[in-house]
């Protein structure tokens, strides 16, 4: 699972029409990029690129000079916080200096989740993060989150658009803007392709003028984010991860619109003339892609690009070309449609000495529908396409290889090894692995490996692994199934289901299962469900369930959560704070805002009272009252004097609490007691029970000290031959039930103070 978060702060106020304006307004940046967001996660590949990336295009087109920058790769959390000391120094520096705006711009690229910055195994909260931003002395601050789930930092906030920040008439914008490159609930992306994010490179692509809708040689925030945000939902509704919608949340104050680079400030740059029409990749000497822009025909777009030589490949009405071209110091070159030539497929010569050419998917690989094989190196592929990348439709062999599985079927004795993606069927006796996505099933004894994600099924009697996303029917084993980021489906296992990032379907096993994130759906095992972040389901398990937070049921022998908004089952449930209900033979809490149901129940915010009081049936009585607010557990302990402490009693209750006012109360429980003789304390003849029902009406003297009085009624059985005749004063009805049994009722009462 991709996550990238780039934070922007501050990129205010637009050029001003007066050079004396402009002059005064300091542009500082903190740009941050890392690949490793902890053992748990999936390491990134193009987070530091992407960083290095928008620093770039800030220094040359948007005003940012070198002494003004920071920028940091490969950091955990205490060096992200070490740079915004080192930006807030420089902010006070340039405050003191006299400019009359500071403009500060954080860009972060990475892991995260929806609760903070995941920072090689370490997370920096978004609290501390909005804390930290707010802390820079800045007239604006902008935040650009581009990351898994970096719609919940904008969120937090809770901001609106405002009028003044769609139009452009001055420079006296204050406030913030954060942008994030998906909602809430949803994964950022990157690609092999783009050699970056999807939201950053369309970002960038905008701030290099493919945004520039007004053609005024400047792009404005507003210009910015709506052309990425609509290039990245276009470009992600078919991956594997599914459509990516960025976000934001602005509260900025005053008028004008915050310009983020001008084009003109490049000695260079690149016009695409108004016949020029297509989709354009512009990549520089190296290859890398710095561009991609969807041209239409009747405009000219002008693109900020440096000095250098290019490459452009055009895609337009089902064809592909190609132009090379050298940008001048001081000079705007055009890029007209007849400066570019037509690409055509790679002719394709068959090893011995055949002529004739295979034809291209559309990956650019050979198309060889069949392929017969040995192992890899000895197979029909290697006979007629060498080392070229090849895409079969069917392979039969004891070990088949390739480039791909291009919707068809792969039968293989001991394995089938693809280096990029299977899509249709993999069958084998040993193992299969893929080196990309599978849109299908690997189906095999022992093993089956994605090296990216997959859309469909994995079944073995041994483990299966993917190293990306699962989505579809899932990964069934009577070993070990491993999902190296999101999962949308179903894991079943005998022994254990791990997902590292979050999970959407079931987890079913009988030993483990764990998601690494959040969980949404259903875990059932008979040993441990696990969840890193939250859970929104259900949790069942025989043994035990834990879930930092829990919204949803918990069904287990023990259960642990933190924040529960549901119910927790089993013998003994363990959390912070319930909304709903505790269940259990012993139910423990900080705090509970429902009802905690249980032979023991303590609520560390709840009730923990020490009363003593005297009853028709004992003189002297102790009891421990503790629980939820409104519902308790007491425990009873009594002794006569008058009985020349000869009988006590001991006994356990359960009840509730209703308050009546600030100081008046009311408690109603019931109690069961066994009253012993000191003499037959573990005689038969001290089988007997004392069950009753009681009324307490307390009135709170002072803050620890209350009074209370209340009618009681009695009912006691005894067994065998007790010794004692009846308990109480008071008269009584008795009843011989039979030769062994008789019973005895009355209606009590019972005074006494609560401390």
């Amino acid at each position: 699972m991709r996550a990238l978060v780039i934070l922007l702060f501050a990129l205010g106020a637009a050029t001003s029409a007066h050079a004396a304006e402009a002059s005064a307004v300091r542009r500082l940046a903190l740009f941050v990029g890392v690949n490793d967001g902890g053992p748990e996660r999936v390491r990134l590949r193009y987070a530091e690129t992407d960083a290095k990336a928008f620093a770039l295009v800030l220094s040359e087109l948007g005003g940012v000079l070198p002494q003004d920058r920071v920028l940091l790769t490969d950091v955990d959390r205490a060096g992200v916080l070490a740079g915004f000391d080192r930006v807030r120094k420089l902010a006070e520096g340039v405050r003191a200096s006299g400019a009359r705006r500071v403009e500060v711009l954080l860009y972060y690229s990475g892991h995260s989740d929806d609760e903070g910055l995941l920072l090689k195994g370490q997370r920096l909260d978004y609290g501390e993060l909005r804390r930290s931003l707010e802390g820079l002395p800045a007239d604006v601050r902008i935040a650009v989150l581009d990351s898994c789930a970096s719609g919940a930092f904008a969120r937090k906030k809770g901001g609106v658009a405002r009028p003044a920040f769609l139009v452009d008439s001055g420079i006296q914008v204050k406030g913030h803007a954060i942008l994030t490159s998906s909602s809430a609930d949803e994964a950022s992306q990157e690609s092999d392709r783009l050699g970056g994010s999807f939201f950053t490179h369309h970002l960038l692509s905008g701030l290099r003028g493919a945004a520039d809708v007004t053609h005024d040689g400047r792009v404005t925030l507003t210009e910015a984010y709506q052309f990425a945000f609509h290039e990245t939902l276009a470009r992600t509704e078919r991956t594997q991860g599914g459509a990516q919608h960025p976000n934001y949340d602005i509260e900025l104050a005053g008028t004008g619109d915050l310009v983020m680079t001008d084009l003109r400030a490049t000695t260079a740059g690149l016009v695409l003339t108004e016949p020029l029409e297509g989709r354009l990749y512009v990549r520089d000497a190296v290859g890398t892609l710095v561009v991609e822009v969807q041209k239409v025909s009747g405009r000219a777009t002008e693109l900020g690009l440096a000095p250098g030589a290019y490459r452009a490949r055009r895609e337009w009405d089902g064809g592909v070309s190609e132009a090379a071209f050298t940008l001048k110091e001081g000079a705007r070159t055009p890029l007209s449609p007849g400066d570019f030539l037509g690409v055509g497929h790679e002719a394709t010569v068959m090893r011995g000495g055949g002529g004739g050419s295979a034809p291209l998917s559309p990956q650019g690989r050979q198309m060889l529908p069949v392929n017969l094989s040995l192992v890899p190196s000895m197979s029909t592929n290697t006979l007629r396409a060498g080392r070229a990348q090849v895409e079969n439709r069917f392979a039969l062999g004891v070990v088949n290889g390739g480039t791909a599985l291009g919707g068809g079927l792969a039968l293989g004795l001991a394995g089938n090894v693809y280096d990029a993606e299977v899509s249709g069927l993999a069958m084998a006796l040993g193992f299969n692995t893929s080196g990309a996505d599978v849109d299908g099933a690997q189906l095999s004894l022992v093993t089956n490996v994605a090296g990216g994600g997959v859309r469909g099924a994995q079944g073995t009697l041994g483990l299966n692994v993917a190293n990306g996303d699962v989505d579809g029917v899932g990964q069934l084993a009577l070993g070990a199934n491993v999902a190296r980021g999101a999962l949308g489906g179903v894991q079943a296992a005998l022994g254990a289901n791990v997902t590292t990032a979050d999970a959407t379907g079931v987890q079913l096993s009988l030993g483990v299962n764990h998601a690494n994130g959040t969980m949404k759906g259903v875990q059932f095992t008979l040993g441990l469900n696990s969840v890193a972040t939250a859970a929104r389901g259900i949790q069942g398990s025989v043994l035990l369930n834990r879930a930092p937070s829990l919204t949803g049921v918990q069904l287990g022998l023990i259960n642990v959560g933190g924040d529960v908004s549901g119910m927790q089952l089993g013998l003994i449930n363990v959390a912070d704070t319930v909304h709903g209900m505790q269940l259990g033979l012993v139910n423990v809490s900080d705090e509970v805002h429902g009802a905690p149901v249980g032979l023991v129940s303590y609520e560390k915010k709840g009730q923990l009272h020490l009363e003593v009081f005297g009853s028709d049936v004992q003189l002297t009585n102790l009891a421990l009252k503790f629980g939820g607010r409104h519902f308790y557990t007491t425990l009873l302990a009594g002794i006569g004097p008058d009985d020349r402490f000869q009988r006590f009693s001991l006994g356990l209750g359960l009840g509730g609490h209703i308050l009546l006012g600030s100081r008046f109360w009311v408690d109603v429980d019931v109690a069961a007691s066994q009253v012993l003789s000191t003499k037959d304390t573990f005689s038969s003849k001290s089988n007997n029970l004392l069950a009753q029902a009681r009324l307490m009406v307390g009135f709170q003297a002072m803050p620890r000290l209350a009074v209370f009085a209340g009618p009681t009624y009695n009912t006691w059985f005894a067994w065998g031959d007790s010794p004692f005749t009846k308990l109480t004063t008071l008269s009584v009805r008795s009843y011989t039930i039979d030769a062994d049994t008789r019973l005895q009722h009355w209606p009590g009462f019972q005074l006494g103070v609560r401390l």
